[in-house]
């Protein structure tokens, strides 16, 4: 399935090629599709083993940026996160860089994975609090680093209206957009966040949440990591239940006004994925709908 214009094609016989000419201990190793997002292709390589092959050059960087800052932020974190085990390089099948990870047991959360979305959410906060409080050993908000969510809601206003204007024109009246949109103005005219800025996962959707035995294990797919403001980091809690996310908001004790600025960023990056995905991953687009629908509803019971 190719979702980009740019986007370079890999399938099994290309990540075996990679295998032999970099990694031949692992080359005849099992190999099977472990999945695909918007950025990444995944493959299971035997057992303990996961191959990331980014789809675009831009995509590149965040394998890249992966491979720079996971081994010195995995060892200060209380739950797993991927290790990257070798960093590929580009060859003629695959011009870009790749990444070897440790292979994570868990499935994505989700109501047949997660048994107590008050403590599921209580431990997301946990996460986000450690990995905010982390020094940011001399990184800044500066190239892959800067990624945009980590900064002020403004700076994005006018890509944010033709998005809003292109899932507009897809969805119709299936969604109230104007009501969106009036949420994204709402926190437009707030002051942005004082900061101080922080290490940022950036995108901690259910899909990059693993489960085990009910609860919350792990977090993967880094390739959002950022330096900036924390506000875009709560968006996400609207893809979980409404249990979840009031645990969430009570434990990290957040304010009104980061609330209503991490719904904006929510509510943004859902009309984009729509208006972009439309025609080429209905699934993501199916996964921004339920979560503009989720703002809505909260939105609407306020």
């Amino acid at each position: 399935m190719t979702l980009h214009e740019n986007e370079v094609p890999a399938d099994g016989s290309v990540v075996r090629s990679l295998l032999t000419a970099q990694c031949p201990q692992w080359a005849d190793l099992p190999l099977s599709a472990a999945g695909a997002g918007t950025d990444n292709t995944m493959y299971r390589l035997g057992d303990d083993l996961l191959v990331r092959l980014p789809r675009t050059p831009d995509n590149a960087r965040a394998v890249r940026k992966e491979q720079r800052w996971l081994p010195r932020l995995a060892p200060l974190l209380g739950r797993p996160v991927p290790a990257p085990v070798h960093a590929g390089t580009p060859t003629e099948d695959f011009p870009l860089v790749w990444s070897v990870h440790q292979w994570i047991e868990g499935d994505v959360a989700g109501p047949d994975t997660v048994r107590d979305w008050a403590a599921f959410g209580t431990d997301l906060a946990a996460f986000v609090r450690e990995l905010h409080g982390l020094g940011l050993m001399g990184a800044t908000r500066t190239g892959d680093l800067s990624w945009y969510r980590g900064g002020g809601l403004r700076a994005y206003d006018g890509t944010a209206r033709e998005y809003f204007d292109g899932c507009r024109a897809v969805v119709g009246t299936e969604l109230d957009v104007d009501a969106l949109e009036r949420l994204w103005h709402a926190a437009l005219a707030l002051p942005d966040s004082s900061g101080p800025e922080v290490w940022l996962h950036g995108d901690l959707k259910p899909t990059n949440l693993l489960a085990r035995n009910g609860a919350l294990h792990a977090v993967i797919d880094f390739g959002c990591l950022s330096v900036g403001l924390p506000d875009a980091e709560h968006s996400t809690v609207w893809d979980l239940p409404s249990l979840a996310r009031e645990t969430y908001w009570n434990a990290l004790r957040l304010d009104e006004s980061a609330w209503v600025r991490a719904r904006a960023w929510a509510v943004v990056v859902g009309v984009s994925g729509i208006a972009y995905y439309w025609h080429t991953y209905p699934a993501f687009v199916a996964e921004c709908r339920a979560r503009l629908r989720s703002i809505l509803t909260d939105a609407a019971t306020r």
